[in-house]
């Protein structure tokens, strides 16, 4: 089951195993409050996670939805990684992962056929002066190098039903790209909550709920989530990822 510099992990909350490497690409937080962020109810059919990664996202949803899940991801490594972490957790019935650039991605999936989107983008924009991480997988991971912002909100449109929902995190200094290119794409923001290292820091992430073809405006910006109270994690993140009360 692991390849070497392999390890599992675990999300106890939802009692899901990840396999992972400091070698190719490890989850972070981001990946949780995600999942977390993510409203996925009784009558989705349907949901696929963008930019999958080894599968975090897809894999935590199975808690909150009996869907069918498909995770899309363009590194070989990183989408093997995945099919093995669904088997591990015994759900090969509920999701499979696809290996495709995520713009092939109607070659796998009918277009407005989608309730839910899920996608942790590359936060990074590929400028030439860029400094990006010397691995490679990394560095796909992080920077604009095998897709861009364009690209993922379009697909993310085409692929989700009229009043389907759009969820995303992502870097709050570039949250105007984001919420500028959801809107015209269809996909109008309606909750955004900033994610803050301790209190009184400035925000370090972004979590954004979009409607395809919402009724514009009407947008709720909530509650901010603090990742750390003192050196420990705050009871709020606690209960994300251990479940604790």
């Amino acid at each position: 089951m692991l390849k070497d510099g392999e390890r599992i992990d675990q999300l106890y909350s939802q009692n899901v195993q990840i396999i992972q490497s400091a070698d190719v690409f490890s989850f972070s937080l981001d990946a949780v409050l995600l999942a977390n962020f993510s409203r996925v109810g009784g009558r989705d059919r349907q949901v696929v996670d963008l930019c999958a990664g080894n599968g975090a996202v897809g894999l935590f949803l199975t808690g909150k939805t009996n869907a069918s899940i498909t995770m899309i991801e363009i590194q070989p490594r990183l989408a093997d990684m995945a099919q093995r972490s669904i088997e591990l957790n015994h759900l090969t019935e509920q999701v499979k992962v696809i290996n495709a650039d995520l713009k092939d991605s109607f070659e796998y999936l009918k277009k407005d056929s989608v309730d839910v989107v899920t996608v942790n983008p590359p936060y990074f924009v590929n400028y030439d002066d860029s400094q990006k991480n010397p691995n490679p997988h990394l560095a796909i991971a992080r920077h604009e190098l095998a897709t861009n912002l364009e690209t993922v909100v379009k697909t993310s449109s085409g692929l989700l039903k009229m009043n389907a929902k759009f969820f995303c995190v992502f870097r709050p200094d570039r949250l105007t790209d984001l919420l500028v290119t959801m809107r015209t794409n269809r996909i109008e923001p309606k909750r955004i909550q900033f994610v803050r290292s301790r209190e009184g820091d400035n925000a370090n992430m972004v979590l954004v709920e979009g409607i395809k073809d919402g009724k514009l405006n009407g947008v709720k910006v909530i509650e901010d989530i603090i990742v750390y109270d003192g050196d420990h994690y705050s009871k709020t993140v606690k209960k994300m990822l251990y479940g604790e009360q």
